[in-house]
């Protein structure tokens, strides 16, 4: 008979090393048979107490008469992996933020643009084997034909904005990647899939290679 994971659960945290955001863990924990053992977990120092959730993620669509619909997408550098990627907005959520709140004020630093919510996720995980991190995903329509989204104005000076038409997701980021050294973010790629399947009748789906 097999054991539940949810009877596994943890005995203590230990701080190994701490820096300025981030802190280095060794957490003791029972697993489902009931045997001690040990994992290294990377944890934020910035989430407060009230927060369930770190950050957010935006999934921001922009919507203008006589344009496709685009994703609006940011790159920039990050230093973990030492390029740039492609990623949706994002950022943490400050203290006394609703999730709400979190996601228009990114989305407007990071992008210049402003929107409007219309749908929020439950919290997710992003990376549960390396940390404890969590966000909420955020979707948001862009007027792209109101003069404040018509010439935008971003507020972070190394982020690059990019717009991705939605029905071309996929294959516009397959043309990114063989024209630049870039890493694009599992959340963005999965999405892409996604409207893949949106698309296209289920018979005309591309097949995995085995």
């Amino acid at each position: 008979m097999s054991q539940s994971s949810c009877s596994a659960h943890v005995v203590k945290e230990e701080v190994m090393v701490e820096g300025k955001w981030v802190k280095l863990e060794k957490t003791t924990y029972l697993d489902p048979a009931g045997n001690t053992r040990t994992w290294e977990s990377v944890k934020r120092m910035t989430r407060n107490n009230n927060m369930e959730a770190d950050g957010v993620g935006i999934i921001a669509l922009l919507k203008r008469t006589l344009h496709q619909d685009c994703v609006v997408m940011v790159k920039q550098f990050r230093p973990p992996l030492g390029c740039c990627t492609l990623e949706f907005p994002a950022g943490l959520i400050d203290e006394g933020e609703s999730v709400e709140v979190a996601a228009l004020r990114e989305l407007k630093e990071e992008t210049g643009y402003k929107g409007e919510v219309v749908g929020v996720t439950p919290v997710t995980c992003l990376d549960p084997g390396l940390s404890n991190c969590t966000t909420n995903i955020v979707t948001v329509n862009i007027n792209g034909d109101d003069v404040e989204n018509t010439n935008p104005t971003q507020q972070l000076e190394f982020v690059e904005v990019v717009l991705l038409p939605l029905d071309e997701f996929q294959s516009k980021i397959d043309d990114l990647l063989k024209k630049e050294k870039i890493v694009v973010d599992s959340k963005v790629y999965l999405f892409a899939m996604g409207m893949v399947q949106a698309f296209f009748k289920p018979s005309e789906l591309p097949v995995l290679k085995q």
